[in-house]
């Protein structure tokens, strides 16, 4: 019996019994093309997203871990001498030729005024080395073969072995030299690697400290944002609406502004510390410091961050019907029982969420810690903030730390979906 449509269309047919369209075309065949031409239209639709993230993320990023381990000045501004040092072994003074080219280095980078790129990137391993390689390239006019005395006539400390082998590891146009500083470790003199002095390891310490303190206030934002959240879904409609706006209210402020009154509040003259005083908690001289180390930066960015903790849980509570929790009594379960087991596993894609969402802001936020944190409490982004408005070599630093950052924070990422799951996330 032939299928017949409510409008009374009668489908058609081919010769081996398949549908087919009114054109003729078997019907698989016509489907096909129509899902092909849906996925068309929604790829151009999210084209100029993805040209959006490609050119303000991916590229840079990809440029940032470029020049994390690009070091083209010494192999670029001393091409001679980065080509006649290589068979250098590196036991003895170099030989002539090696003398000859640099002289011929520093007569055209004197000339085109990049020898002194080459000389600050030497300078920053071996301080002093700026002043020996510029006054030397002022005279090199004036020396004549053999340059090799030459050199050590002008200055002795062309004879320190340690320069030249610092030349020849130099000429290596990617290097890990900017990772390793990041790590506190440092090459010798001899090329081997080791941990630099205690006294400048800084960015290890900053790493687990980032690390540490983003978990702290990612656990404070659970612990305040848990019960916020579950009276919003709670509540009845009239009552979380304004609640809700209180919740909201922070993002109406500026972050500046809202820093600002934690300062105003936690200083040592401030106000929790008069009321503190006044209630007789502590006396006048033992007010208490809370800002401007980590007590500071830790209470500030978790009233900055509780919303983003606050709305996921938010968002899945609300969806969760109260007649489970019901169902739960009746079979005879107390209110905490059937909280524990039946409420909260099923707050568990708003949990994580949020967990994710505060962490992974937490470890990059730079203004707040800047602000409030002290010696004691500012991140790893500050001081990659503060190397960026540096010279090169500081700019190339900033960007291994970043590059180490974002390894980090993918890390974490991997190993939250090895323990949740990102699957069972839900942001709203």
């Amino acid at each position: 019996m032939a299928d017949i449509a409510a409008d009374g269309y009668v489908p058609e047919r081919d010769e081996s019994g398949a549908l087919t369209t009114v054109d003729g075309t078997p019907l698989k065949v016509s489907l096909r093309k129509s899902q092909r031409r849906a996925k068309r239209r929604a790829f151009y639709l999210v084209v100029p997203l993805l040209a959006f993230l490609f050119i303000t993320f991916t590229i840079p990023i990809v440029g940032m871990i470029v020049r994390s381990v690009y070091n083209p000045e010494v192999a670029n501004y001393l091409p001679e001498t980065s080509a006649a040092i290589g068979d250098w072994d590196g036991e003895e003074l170099p030989p002539e030729k090696v003398f000859a080219a640099m002289a011929a280095d520093m007569e055209v980078g004197l000339e085109n005024r990049t020898i002194g790129r080459a000389a600050g990137r030497i300078n920053r391993e071996i301080p002093g080395a700026r002043s020996l390689v510029m006054g030397t390239a002022r005279h090199v006019d004036e020396m004549q073969p053999p340059y090799r005395e030459a050199f050590l006539e002008e200055d002795e400390d062309w004879s320190d072995l340690e320069l030249w082998r610092l030349l020849k590891r130099e000429t290596r146009l990617i290097t890990p030299a900017y990772y390793l500083l990041a790590l506190d470790f440092e090459y010798t003199p001899r090329g081997d690697i080791v941990e630099r002095p205690e006294i400048y390891q800084v960015y290890r310490l900053l790493f687990i400290r980032t690390a540490w303190m983003s978990i702290v206030i990612t656990g404070a934002c659970l612990l305040l944002g848990y019960p916020v959240a579950h009276l919003l879904a709670t509540l009845p409609l009239r009552t979380s609406n304004l609640l809700m706006i209180l919740v909201l209210l922070p993002f109406w402020t500026s972050l500046l502004v809202r820093t600002s009154a934690w300062m105003v509040l936690l200083q040592q003259e401030g106000v929790v510390n008069d009321l503190l005083v006044w209630a007789g908690i502590i006396n006048d001289n033992g007010r208490i410091r809370m800002i401007y180390n980590q007590l500071g930066t830790i209470i500030a960015m978790t009233h900055i961050l509780l919303p983003f903790m606050i709305l996921p849980l938010y968002s899945v509570m609300k969806t969760i019907p109260p007649s489970y929790m019901r169902a739960a009594r009746s079979l005879g379960a107390n209110q905490f029982t059937a909280f524990v087991k039946v409420y909260m596993p099923l707050t568990i894609p708003g949990l994580a969420a949020g967990v994710l969402l505060v962490f992974i802001l937490a470890i990059g936020y730079y203004i707040t810690p800047a602000l409030v944190g002290g010696e004691s409490g500012i991140f790893i982004s500050n001081l990659i903030a503060s190397n960026m408005q540096g010279t090169s070599a500081q700019l190339k630093l900033a960007s291994a730390l970043a590059t180490i950052l974002l390894v980090l924070v993918l890390f974490f990422y991997w190993l939250f979906n090895k323990l949740v799951g990102v699957d069972r996330l839900k942001f709203g």
